[in-house]
């Protein structure tokens, strides 16, 4: 099926809305990773060029947790689907709680067509606060509790019967220098792959 007319049809078309235009077996996907925000250029999004600037960081993070991943088709094949929360790119250096809130019919949507989901990781706090507000909506309460990610890296999280993993930002070129999130980010892959084999 194709993502982007699915969720379109499912969530409605709005200006702006960045969705991933890919054509996908949704139930083949049993890890989904949302990262925070769209990229301001489409083509350096994680289904844009091959070379696109979000899989110059991503793919050495899945290389590391011990994956055989060249590109985004090998993340796929793996049964793992990246996206966005936001789906509009931001304009500062913040991303306003407007701009997540008008995402949301996309992203639950998204998570809504993969029935076979055993992990869901949250790559960020504006993941983690996305999340948390979709949640919210059945289950009266945030399901990631508001402590740091480091202290919640290592608890079991489970909405659903999924596992939910909060980690780190997988993109943007300060990723690549701090070694110490790169570290923490693929051990989170690695689990995760454990998981989901």
């Amino acid at each position: 099926m194709n993502m982007k007319k699915e969720i379109e049809a499912k969530a409605g078309i709005a200006d702006g809305i960045r969705l991933n235009n890919i054509e996908i077996d949704p139930l083949t996907i049993r890890a989904m990773m949302i990262n925070e925000v769209v990229p301001s250029d489409p083509l350096q999004d994680f289904y844009g060029a091959s070379d696109a600037d979000y899989l110059k960081t991503t793919i050495p993070l899945f290389q590391g947790a011990g994956a055989e991943a060249a590109s985004i088709q090998d993340i796929l094949q793996m049964g793992i689907y990246l996206t966005n929360a936001v789906k509009t790119p931001k304009t500062g250096n913040t991303i306003e709680k407007s701009r997540i809130e008008n995402s949301l019919p996309y992203l639950e949507a998204e998570l809504s067509f993969f029935p076979n989901l055993k992990v869901i990781m949250l790559m960020g706090d504006v993941a983690k606060k996305a999340y948390n507000m979709i949640a919210k909506k059945s289950a009266k309460k945030n399901v990631i509790p508001a402590v740091s990610t480091y202290k919640l890296r290592n608890s079991e999280i489970y909405d659903k019967g999924i596992r939910i993993m909060p980690s780190y930002i997988m993109t943007g070129g300060n990723l690549l220098i701090e070694t110490s999130k790169v570290t923490m980010v693929t051990e989170d892959i690695a689990v995760m792959l454990k998981i989901i084999r």
